[in-house]
């Protein structure tokens, strides 16, 4: 058998908080042409980046990291290896795999080049398995559990560094697992980008299969609803979904057709092959998809959108006019959950946790609670394994996440069934 390892990758942070760390990191993270492609010109982007962004932005930046740096360094980093560590003692114990969760129908999306070409497509969903069969797994059939590593986009450890110790091991089938679980041109396909590209540098023989978002997978979802509980179970108004967010900009770049993005009235609520790669159109499905598995009523929650840059229309609502609104609508008792970060990072832990609870409370509001990402909980670890035993055990990415997606429309009809039912009960 083909000696096997794992690749999770995730964002990144800088060494540490030192000024000189921080813009080092701005510095590769903002020069990303994925995360700003504007204005095209190279020279003129770089200028833009370093001579005035981050300039603007580094000192504010420092000081952010600093208030949520623990005395091991890096959340994300901590966790991450937490994560990684703990994985691969899962996979190094006997036993088989718990029975499968239940699945969604596949929407497809793939990988774009800068311009949003298509650089790679997305798995098709021609699977059709039971949703609930149960799929025991066994260990990898050459008997060894294979190894799990960790990367980061930017920052260390890098993208390049981890390709080149695969190759180093011998590897030669690599699960590329990303971090996140919605498609952005500047997350999940600058990342995936840089891992086939790397790999194509340094490790040539290597095959490389690929975990599509999950926005939307029922596994996905269980875990994140299983997360939430104990905070929905206390007392509280409303709960306030916080996505990263994007340049409108970006969403109408990565919709091929050209001709359904912000053109079409309603367009993230119809079906439509282009949200394969539309941010927007994942995150409400992400919503309504744990709404419905948490029975969380239309009036208890909400959508925004956090982190943006001036100069150009970003997703709205924002989340900081939205946290300072909802004590004037009512909202005293407040929990925000961040859906599209798998592990606590700056986003969620500065922004969200520290700023937004000052925000909500100078507004109003009387308690504040952020609901931490999925982590290295074990619901989020149960999701992984699950992944990758079955990759090991011959199943494709694509297949397993027909799987997840056969899920949601069956609980679609059975939600519209019960609620038929009970208003002919009403009628009589």
């Amino acid at each position: 058998m083909p000696k096997r390892a794992v690749l999770l990758v995730n964002l990144g942070s800088p060494d540490s908080t030192r000024v000189p760390d921080v813009r080092r990191y701005l510095g590769e993270f903002l020069g990303d042409p994925r995360v700003i492609d504007k204005p095209g010109n190279r020279l003129l982007r770089s200028f833009l980046v370093n001579r005035i962004i981050i300039r603007k932005r580094v000192e504010n930046s420092a000081r952010a990291y600093s208030a949520i740096w623990t005395p091991e360094g890096s959340p994300l980093l901590v966790t991450s290896r937490s994560v990684r560590d703990k994985l691969a003692a899962r996979l190094a114990s006997v036993g088989l795999m718990k029975h499968a969760a239940c699945a969604m129908q596949h929407d497809g999306g793939g990988v774009h080049g800068a311009k949003g070409e298509p650089l790679a497509a997305a798995a098709p969903a021609n699977a059709s398995p039971s949703p609930h069969s149960s799929f025991p797994i066994p260990r990898s059939p050459s008997g060894g559990a294979p190894a799990v590593h960790l990367a980061m986009r930017y920052g260390e450890p890098s993208i390049a560094s981890v390709v080149a110790r695969l190759a180093a091991d011998g590897v030669e089938h690599a699960l590329l697992f990303p971090q996140y679980p919605h498609y952005a041109m500047s997350s999940w396909e600058t990342l995936v980008a840089e891992v086939y590209g790397q790999a194509a540098r340094r490790a040539p023989e290597l095959r490389v299969d690929c975990v599509q978002p999950f926005y939307a997978d029922a596994d996905y979802i269980d875990a994140l609803v299983a997360s939430a509980r104990p905070a929905l179970a206390q007392p509280h108004d409303h709960l306030l979904f916080s996505y990263h967010g994007l340049p409108v900009r970006h969403l109408r770049k990565a919709d091929t057709s050209r001709a359904h993005c912000t053109l079409v009235r309603g367009c993230c609520e119809i079906d439509s092959p282009v949200h394969g790669t539309c941010y927007k159109a994942q995150c409400l499905r992400t919503t309504q998809a744990f709404a419905r598995r948490a029975a969380l009523a239309p009036e208890r929650y909400s959508v925004s959108f956090q982190s943006r840059l001036a100069g150009e229309p970003w997703l709205s609502p924002f989340t900081d006019k939205t946290l300072a609104r909802l004590p004037s609508a009512g909202v005293k008792r407040l929990l925000v959950l961040s859906p599209a970060f798998v592990t606590d990072c700056l986003e969620t832990l500065e922004e969200i946790a520290i700023a937004g609870r000052k925000t909500f409370l100078e507004a109003g509001g009387e308690s504040y609670h952020q609901i931490p990402c999925l982590n290295d909980q074990p619901m989020y670890l149960d999701f992984l394994e699950t992944r990758v035993r079955r990759w090991l055990a011959g199943e494709t990415p694509a297949a397993t996440q027909a799987r997840e997606r056969a899920a949601l429309p069956a609980e679609r009809r059975e939600a519209r069934e019960a609620r038929e039912a009970q208003e002919g009960r009403d009628s009589k």
